[in-house]
Formats: C-alpha cells, structure tokens, sequence
C-alpha cells in the first residue's frame, strides 16, 4: 500500500469541484467518472481490474458508489482492498459486496435540504423542509435504505395527513419526490420515483383538488366597514398593527416587522425591503390619510427600538400571535391573511380598479418574466388612488356599500389593464 500511495493523481478540492465529463485516472485501478444527466453532473467512483488467469486481457469495471457519498479517502481504501483480494485470486466484486453502504432515506433527505438551502426563500421556509421530511411524517420512512423506498412506503407516508392536512401533505410528497430523484442521479437508485404523482399516486390516492386547501378565511368585504368600526374601537398597539394591515392590504410578518426607517412620511410612502418579502422583491405602499392616522398614533407609543408597533418586552416587536388574538375577540372565524382575500374581493366585484392593480397592491408577482421585464413600474401613483378608495370604503359609517365605479381614467385604465 506504500509504494502505490506514492503515484496517487487526484486532490479531494478537485474531486468537489470538477463538472467535466471524464475519466480521471487515481491509478492503481481506482478512478472518477464524471457524466452529465440532464441537467444534472454525477460523480461515481470506479475499479477497474483484469479479469481471468494472471490478469487476462477483458477489462471489467466495478462501481464502487457516488463521489458525494464516498470520499476521496474511502474510495482508495475500497480500491485497497479489491486490490487485495485479486492478489489472493479472488473476485473483487464478491469481497467488496455491501461495503458501500448506501444511506437510509433520512440521512440522504437531511443531505439534500443542506445542499438545496441556499436556494430556499428564508430561514422558515428551510425549516418547513426539515420538519416535513423529519420524523413527524417520515418517522418509518427515514430508517429506509434509500434504494429500498418503494410506493407501499410513500402511501404509507402520506396516507394518515392525505385528506385531515391536505397542503402539508401535497407539498410532503412532492418533497419525497424531490430527494428521490435526486438519489436517482447520485446513482443510489434506479427504476421510477415512487413519489410521481402523474400516473403513479395519482391513481391511488384522491385528487388534491377535492381536497380542502386550507384557504385563509376571511371577512366578507362586504362586512368590512362594520367590522373596522368595532376594531377602531379598541384602544391596543395590537389592534392598531391590525387596522394598518387591512389598510395596506399586507401581511403579517412585513407588518410587525416594519421599522420607522421604512417610513417616508413626506412622500407618504412605506418601503419594505426585498429581504422581508415573501418574493424577495422590494415593496413600495402608498399611505393614505387613515395610515397617516394610525402612525401618529403608534409614534405616541413608541419606547426603545425603532420598530413601527412595538411589543410589551422593551425593544422587541409584536409578536406573531399579536394581531391574531386581537382579532380572535372580534370575529372568532377569520384569519389575519384573509383581509387580503378581502380586498382583493373587494377591488374585483365592487370597484373599476384593474386586476393589475389589485395583484400589484398585493405584492404578488403577475405575468411571465419577460413580460415583467418590459414593465418595470410599480404603478406607485395609480395604487396611491386605490388604497385610498379602500380607505374610504373601509370608514362608511353604515357598512352599506356602494359600488365604487370609477370614471374617467380609472375606467380606461381598466379597459386597458394596469400593469404594475
């Protein structure tokens, strides 16, 4: 084993890194195979060693397992010892037998999320990937080899949260599907993905479109005017976060989290910046006369720290729960989320406003991305009327509507499409 360590080739740094198809030579039989499939680069480890008496002349190649599985260092070890057994006449493929030992689905799974972290949206949304894939759903799963995961596993995975968590469990198996395939191209796997939907589960399982999809209730926009009434009514920095959601038509967590830096009050403008969007996308709100109401407000309240709507612990902000409890005593069935089903109601059965407009108060991201790319606006000044309209709506004293049908530009606006 001495002389040959003399004459190895590779570096561990190389191994990583290299993405062009080859073989690289270690020597002593022992190399790297690196092959495109797809759009994908897979790395195996290779023996190749001479068959027959004395080495004969047919070559053969046993693969020794994926380079992200086994190091450099394992991998000449296992060359070492099919080297051995040759020396001794034996036939290296029945010695090394299971030496590589493939990893259960658990350990591969937890592998995958690390390598695929960088590309999550945030922080929660990595910890979603680890707690659905851990042994909340997956206790049975994850003790699995990974090339033993067959589809009576997958059902029987999905199978207790098919129908009582229907979201969790859609996004679960597309999950399985994903750490599947990609063990598939480490070459852990072979056949087809037990967690296919199409032409697989789907025959199997309901349709997840019969399935409830945990939409966020939310209040009639109709009912709207009365219900902020009684919300005006109460005298907390809860019900205040809340009142400057519905009028900005945000979430939760860009609300709580917004700072006075955020806040323009000349150009009546609040900034929420890319890192605390869900889209990863800056966003601009325009603030209408109530939103100014409520800051000034809030600003009477203001203690240590430099959050918007502070919290009872002195430099912290509201907590998650904040707004939900305030609104619990309210009205028992809806959702802070749901003011933004709401408003979007609102703007599309009572009003001229365009869908553009609507989708761009919002935050959501419309249309493909070239279409996106030639409409680089905001639609800032256009919005500014909107949620003032939502404004006004919201403070009728009565709560009896009357269709807000915009003339003039709005209309036209309309007919033309707004595009943000």
């Amino acid at each position: 084993m001495t002389e040959h360590r003399a004459r190895y080739l590779l570096k561990a740094r190389f191994v990583a890194g290299v993405t062009a198809p080859g073989r690289y030579n270690d020597g002593g039989g022992l190399c790297l195979l690196v092959r495109r499939r797809g759009d994908a680069i897979e790395r195996l480890w290779l023996f190749r060693f001479r068959r027959g008496p004395r080495g004969g002349s047919k070559e053969t190649a046993l693969s020794l397992g994926p380079a992200h599985a086994i190091s450099l260092a394992q991998a000449r070890e296992l060359a070492g010892r099919c080297r051995s057994a040759i020396a001794l006449g034996q036939d290296p493929r029945r010695l090394l037998g299971r030496a590589v030992a493939l990893p259960t689905f658990g350990e591969f799974a937890d592998r995958h999320v690390d390598s695929i972290a960088p590309g999550l949206r945030n922080a929660k949304h990595i910890a979603q990937w680890r707690m659905t894939l851990g042994d909340t759903y997956c206790h049975t799963l994850r003790r699995l080899r990974i090339d033993r995961v067959g589809t009576e596993d997958v059902l029987a995975t999905l199978k207790p949260i098919w129908t009582t968590k229907p979201e969790t469990a859609q996004r679960l198996r597309g999950r399985i599907e994903r750490v599947l395939d990609a063990a598939a191209v480490a070459g852990l796997r072979s056949g087809s993905n037990p967690a296919r939907w199409r032409g697989h589960l789907a025959l199997l399982l309901a349709r997840p479109t019969k399935l409830g999809r945990g939409h966020h209730a939310a209040v009639p926009w109709a009912e709207m005017p009365a219900f902020m009434a009684r919300l005006r009514a109460l005298d907390t920095v809860s019900a205040l976060a809340l009142e400057f959601t519905i009028l900005t038509a945000a979430r939760t967590g860009e609300t709580i989290g917004a700072t006075w830096a955020e806040i323009d009050l000349a150009a009546r403008l609040w900034t929420v910046p890319a890192e605390r969007m869900k889209a990863k996308r800056e966003h601009r709100v325009p603030l209408c006369d109530r939103c100014l109401a409520v800051l000034e407000e809030a600003r009477q309240l203001r203690t240590s720290g430099d959050w918007l709507f502070p919290g009872p612990r002195p430099g912290r902000p509201l907590s998650n729960m904040a707004m939900a409890t305030c609104l619990k005593g309210l009205r028992p069935d809806a959702t802070v989320h749901g003011f933004r089903s709401s408003f979007r109601d609102w703007v599309g059965e009572a009003t001229g406003f365009s869908e553009q407009l609507a989708e761009a108060a919002l935050a959501h991201i419309v249309g493909s991305k070239t279409e996106r790319a030639y409409r680089r606006g905001d639609a800032l000044e256009r919005r500014r009327e909107l949620m003032a309209a939502w404004a006004t709506f919201l403070s009728e004293a009565t709560g009896v509507v009357v269709p807000l049908r915009r003339s003039g530009e709005i209309d036209g606006a309309a007919t033309r499409g707004d595009h943000p």
